[in-house]
């Protein structure tokens, strides 16, 4: 992908997917990446998973190392930095380091909180008929991630939903979790109406479809029945969003010119915990048994167990032993952000325009 056939491309980029049980999701991921592949020339370009899906990562840095590449950049198509992006995904490049002594690596930067994303989330309300001029006092968006063990995973969808709210004239946007975390999307919902919306517009803060999506569409239909006289809406995720790919393309140019700010090479906290942990556990990633190797941290979390919609998620990778160290990847104000998300969950889940 991305080159000819007989062409051989030193540069390679791969692109890291989550990877769901849903294969619309995961053909999503893969049309999606063939679209960066036209932008990015003279590289070869090619698409993994973390889980549920084949290639693994271990697979595609083995094509790009066999279509000859010698720098590869592996770039995670991942929303914020948690478990995935800090632990499970410099571990495989660890090991392919040393599978591979004679090619160079570069980890590029997941999303994040980043300017396209909210022009994005702006474009995804308009299309519920919400203009970002009108002003509607009766109105709430709920942005809803998946939630993460992660604190600053958490913190920075709270971010994002202020600067979503700083852009708008509703009078409310709010954020909430489809699982592990508080607060949960019924809690949200009951919020928006409690603080008098008559109108709640479902913002999903996810990259493609998936069972967590459909869930989201059934719960939406459950409130329209629940809640007489509230209008409810669900905005479309962000998908081929064309803002979207310039992100993803601007993390690829970045990594291969070794232009990334975020290095987890070296990051003492993620060395002390890969100590803890077996590398291989999480990521070769051919067989079902990651299934229940990514559900295993609600044992620690004990107010988890009687939320039923958090135990089939494809995503619970985000253990918590590397979240409130402030040098994570050179992110300026995320300690800020951080205790701004722990404020946040102790008062209010979003903002109320004075």
């Amino acid at each position: 992908m991305g080159k000819g056939e007989d062409e051989v491309a030193e540069n390679a980029v791969l692109f890291v997917g989550h990877g769901s049980r849903d294969p619309e999701g995961n053909e999503e991921v893969r049309q999606f990446v063939a679209s960066l592949a036209e932008r990015l020339k003279d590289v070869a370009v090619e698409t993994c998973y973390l889980e549920f899906e084949r290639p693994t990562i271990a697979d595609g840095i083995e094509r790009c190392v066999k279509g000859g590449a010698r720098h590869v950049a592996v770039i995670p198509i991942i929303l914020f930095a948690a478990g995935h992006a800090k632990i499970h995904i410099p571990a495989a490049i660890d090991e392919a380091k040393e599978r591979y002594p004679g090619v160079r690596f570069t980890y590029g930067r997941p999303i994040g909180v980043h300017e396209l994303v909210l022009e994005i989330l702006l474009e995804r309300v308009r299309e519920t008929g919400i203009a970002a001029s009108e002003t509607a006092e009766d109105t709430a968006l709920l942005v809803v991630g998946r939630g993460s063990s992660d604190p600053d995973a958490n913190s920075d969808l709270f971010k994002i939903s202020r600067l979503f709210w700083e852009k708008l004239k509703v009078k409310f946007v709010e954020t909430a979790f489809i699982g592990v975390t508080a607060p949960l999307l019924d809690e949200g919902v009951d919020r928006c109406v409690r603080l008098g919306a008559r109108k709640v517009v479902v913002v999903p803060y996810f990259l493609f479809t998936g069972i967590l999506i459909q869930r989201m569409e059934k719960m939406v239909e459950d409130y329209r029945a629940a809640y007489e006289g509230v209008e409810f809406a669900m905005a479309e995720y962000f998908g081929f969003h064309p803002k979207l790919k310039d992100i993803l393309v601007e993390r690829a140019e970045e990594a291969l010119a070794d232009e990334v700010k975020m290095n987890c090479d070296m990051c003492q906290f993620r060395l002390a915990a890969m100590k803890d942990m077996d590398h291989h556990h999480h990521h070769h990633h051919d067989h079902d048994h990651h299934h229940h190797d990514h559900d295993h941290h609600h044992h620690d979390h004990e107010h988890h167990h009687d939320h039923e919609h958090h135990h089939d998620h494809e995503h619970h990778h985000d253990h918590e032993h590397h979240h409130d160290h402030e040098h994570h990847h050179d992110h300026a104000g995320e300690r800020a952000s951080g205790e701004a998300g722990k404020l946040a969950a102790t008062r209010a889940p979003g903002g109320e325009r004075p």
